[in-house]
């Protein structure tokens, strides 16, 4: 038995999530679907996370269990070349037996995208966020800061999430403007059910003045969704990173 990771990129728009589910075609169905016309077996994939409906990844971890002596290099390009040009395998590389994509991980990396202008952008309508009114990145950028820490974010997790530990640690977090586009980006060692876009959307309303200004540590320590902003779009999220420390593969 071999165990392969493999490091994915993907457009979420027309997918339902990574998970396979029963309604919907995903990423996890899309790729199992793939190696099983290259090595005639239908094989069992792990993967770094649950991205959503409509959530993209720059970078994605997974890990392919087989028994096939098919060379990593060979096996990139095959799976390339059958996958929809909506995925693509970035490497392959053979990691111990007991790897676990998501239980190893160390920590990983989302950027939020907003296009923060009153003209749409046709070419991130699938991508960012269509937000018209004027941000001030700065100050969001001050405000995001109040994330980082090891908090509990009970208060920024979406209902019909089963997970019973909710703390979690915020290593770094950030807004940046670039244009018309103002990114929020955040790195964590784990994320709570719909955690970043909660905390773009508690960003935007502090922006709106639905939120004070230099609250968001307050929110957060009360555990209370309704305290938090709303959730944003799926469209605008990236998993941008995902990192295994020294082991890196």
């Amino acid at each position: 038995m071999r165990n392969l990771a493999l490091r994915l990129m993907y457009d979420g728009t027309d997918f339902h999530g990574w998970q396979v589910q029963p309604n919907g075609i995903t990423v996890q169905e899309c790729l199992q679907d793939a190696v099983e016309k290259i090595l005639g077996v239908r094989e069992s994939i792990t993967g770094c996370s649950r991205t959503d409906a409509g959530v993209h990844a720059n970078d994605f971890c997974c890990t392919l269990r087989t028994e096939s002596s098919i060379e990593c290099c060979r096996l990139t390009g095959a799976l390339n070349a059958v996958l929809p040009d909506c995925v693509a395998v970035k490497s392959c590389k053979e990691v111990p037996l007991d790897f676990h994509p998501r239980y190893d991980c160390k920590s990983k990396r989302y950027l939020y995208r907003i296009w923060n202008s009153q003209a749409k952008n046709p070419f991130l309508k699938n991508y960012a966020w269509h937000y018209k009114s004027k941000l001030d990145a700065d100050i969001l950028n001050e405000q995001a800061k109040q994330f980082i820490g090891t908090h509990d974010f009970a208060g920024f997790c979406s209902s019909g999430s089963s997970v019973e530990d909710t703390v979690r640690t915020i290593y770094d977090c950030g807004v940046v403007r670039n244009g018309d586009e103002v990114d929020f980006y955040v790195e964590g060692n784990g994320f709570l059910y719909n955690m970043v876009r909660i905390m773009v959307g508690s960003l935007i309303e502090i922006s709106e003045k639905r939120i004070e200004k230099d609250t968001l540590t307050a929110i957060i320590e009360s555990r209370d969704r309704e305290k938090a902003g709303r959730t944003a779009p799926a469209c605008g999220l990236f998993l941008d990173y995902v990192s295994y420390g020294e082991a890196e593969v």
